[in-house]
């Protein structure tokens, strides 16, 4: 059998389609290919369940006739958008499709009215194979990079020795983001060197995190590859993260993290994902009781309220708590 996986974006999205990819591949004994955007291969391509991968051109185009010559038995649809379904209706195969639950999404952020499932969404990816015989094995996400990204010398040697914490400065949208002056204030309160993770789009706000807290910081942002970045993750102590792909990697790791939820909420079904048996590796820090939240499935640039209370109101002695209770661990993780 050859089945065809589809999903194109995000950062996060995708690596939560990881349990997915491994059991459909060892449970089915089938050669699997994933589809997805050019920018999205190398989340990808160490996976070592997934045979090939397509990506649309840097167009968009979808590579139609490639995707026929292949042959599929079948097609997994994860994204269900108006590009999977002309995938769909060209290549002619069974398939099934993952449910989006916009509706519900849509009452909740408008009404609040909670109609969504009690339910991850990694939970909700195994209900649209479930057809297929395919079941959760409760193995967690996954996350693979080459020993050629793995970062061994790039950073002081004091922080490899003394241990630091990695610290997910940027997210695609800024309502998702831990602000410059609660970082700047976090930091100076942890006994800790910090490793600040990030792409160029945010150096300014890193640079002025390393200007305020000094030579406890290391900056990487914009150093490092995004797989880079996950070496230098694995090697932390604790990420502390907004509601970011990062957050998601490092569950796909089994990482410590501390997780800052602003504007999205749990509801969404998009929380750290873990084993069963290692639901202690994460700790969810956010404001339950303001009536504004959740504002949005994904974020804003700046709070349509103009107040921002879902991050300015995190009591910052509570992150310091939840980093150091990982940093304090006498049994690491393995």
């Amino acid at each position: 059998m050859k089945i065809l996986i589809i999903r194109f974006s995000s950062i996060g999205d995708i690596v939560v389609t990881t349990p997915i990819v491994r059991c459909l591949k060892q449970q089915l004994k089938c050669e699997l290919h994933y589809l997805t955007k050019p920018v999205n291969k190398q989340l990808l391509e160490a996976n070592p369940y997934i045979d090939k991968i397509h990506t649309l051109d840097n167009d968009g185009n979808i590579p139609f006739a490639v995707l026929r010559n292949e042959q599929f038995d079948y097609i997994v649809d994860l994204h269900r958008n108006l590009r999977s379904l002309r995938v769909k209706l060209a290549l002619r195969k069974p398939f099934v499709v993952y449910r989006k639950l916009n509706l519900q999404k849509l009452l909740l952020v408008l009404f609040k009215l909670h109609c969504l499932p009690k339910k991850h969404l990694v939970d909700r990816y195994f209900d649209c194979v479930h057809r297929l015989g395919v079941h959760n094995d409760d193995h967690g996400l996954d996350y693979f990079i080459n020993d050629s990204d793995r970062i061994t010398t790039e950073l002081p040697n004091s922080f490899l020795e003394q241990g630091f914490i990695a610290i997910a400065v940027g997210s695609q949208h800024i309502t998702k983001q831990l602000p410059e002056d609660k970082l700047i204030a976090i930091g100076r309160q942890l006994p800790y060197n910090i490793v600040l993770l990030g792409d160029r789009n945010d150096q300014t706000k890193a640079l002025s995190i390393e200007k305020a807290l000094g030579s406890k910081v290391f900056n990487a942002c914009g150093k490092f590859s995004m797989n880079q970045s996950v070496s230098v993750v694995q090697q932390s102590k604790v990420l502390l993260s907004g509601d970011t792909g990062l957050m998601h990697i490092a569950a796909a790791l089994k990482h410590p993290i501390v997780a800052v939820f602003s504007n999205t909420v749990r509801d969404f079904g998009m929380y750290p994902y873990l084993p069963s048996s290692m639901q202690d590796r994460y700790t969810l820090v956010e404001v339950e009781s303001l009536t504004c939240r959740p504002c949005s499935k994904m974020g804003f640039k700046q709070c349509p309220k103009k107040h921002f209370h879902c991050m300015k109101d995190i009591d910052n002695q509570t992150i310091i708590d939840a980093l150091e209770h990982f940093c304090k661990k006498s049994t690491p993780f393995l």
